[in-house]
């Protein structure tokens, strides 16, 4: 357990300082890819339009099983591999690790939505974020291009590096890769519309039993990036913003983060937004805070990430040297 904890506590350091270097995965596919090819070839061959609603359920589900297995099996035959390596293997988990952490892509991603409205306006702004939400950018006023901003950091933030983080350190490689391939199956897969309603039920519904733990473990973390950066008060309030309003958002999990992110700004986040020409009503989280969203608070926000991320990785590293000593 202590190796672990000290790889993931690397890992994280490691992908805070380097984070998916382009030139790489120009090259060479980025893994996460690789399990997009496997579940898109699920999707190609047992999912077709003449298909009963029962049937499409039943092979989504053993799908989704039959991708699981083999990530666990391929995480459990790496580790072994790489245990025989010796401090060699030991690096190179290190860099796998890193590589299923998204910290500094994250924050790239969403500081780019900040320097995009300061240097192209509502142009620059609209662009920068249509990479990374996706409701219809051109629907977006500038305050509405720095909410949804704010709200992909913060709900990326559980489900881009805590939830991965989480299972690598509670099942290893296995449990990482396990993690990472369900979670690539849901945001494919897991739509609720005509295709996928019941094809992708089983990915999502276990992608949000796999996020529950990370996603309210998440306000812990941007609370403490919330009092490093602004105050004690924004330290309380993301927790109690993510207490009182997290049951508002749509998904049993993002409510979580972004709420708790809503109240360290003093901002409100979620609300009505459109996808795909259709408008999406939803309450607003933190309704009682500012209800205009600026670029100050997008900066404001990717400060409190990295609190949250540096936070993250001081408990790991914490729970590594107990376990040494124990």
């Amino acid at each position: 357990m202590t190796a672990t904890l000290l790889i993931l506590f690397l890992a994280l350091i490691l992908d805070r300082l380097v984070g998916d270097p382009d030139k790489l995965w120009r090259r060479v596919p980025h893994p996460v890819v690789l399990f997009g090819r496997a579940i898109g070839l699920v999707d190609k061959l047992f999912n077709g339009k003449r298909l009963s609603a029962d049937t499409k359920r039943f092979n989504g589900a053993a799908g989704i099983a039959g991708l699981l297995a083999a990530s666990l099996f391929f995480g459990l035959i790496l580790h072994a591999l790489l245990g025989r390596l010796g401090p060699l293997g030991f690096a190179l988990e290190v860099i796998i690790v890193a590589i299923f952490l998204a910290q500094k892509s994250l924050h790239d991603h969403v500081r780019a939505v900040s320097r995009g409205l300061k240097r192209g306006g509502l142009d620059g702004g609209r662009q920068a974020v249509s990479m990374i939400v996706g409701r219809d950018p051109a629907t977006l006023d500038e305050p509405a291009i720095c909410r949804a901003g704010i709200e992909s950091l913060a709900e990326n933030f559980s489900d881009g590096v805590v939830a991965p983080a989480l299972w690598y350190a509670l099942l290893g490689l296995p449990g990482l890769f396990a993690y990472k391939m369900l979670n690539t199956a849901d945001s494919m897969i897991g739509h609720k519309n005509a295709k996928y309603l019941d094809f992708g039920w089983a990915s999502a519904r276990l992608d949000d039993l796999a996020n529950w733990p990370a996603a309210r473990l998440s306000i812990v973390f941007i609370a403490a990036g919330a009092w490093l950066h602004k105050s004690k008060a924004a330290a309380r309030a993301a927790v109690g913003t993510a207490l009182r309003d997290a049951g508002l958002h749509r998904s049993p999990n993002s409510g979580w983060p972004e709420a708790a992110m809503a109240g360290a700004l003093g901002v409100g986040l979620a609300g009505p937004r459109i996808y795909g020409g259709v408008r999406v009503d939803e309450p607003m989280m933190n309704a009682s805070g500012r209800t205009v969203a600026t670029v100050a608070d997008i900066d404001l926000s990717l400060r409190i990430f990295y609190g949250a991320c540096a936070g993250l990785a001081v408990f790991v590293l914490a729970l590594a040297l107990l376990t040494a000593f124990l």
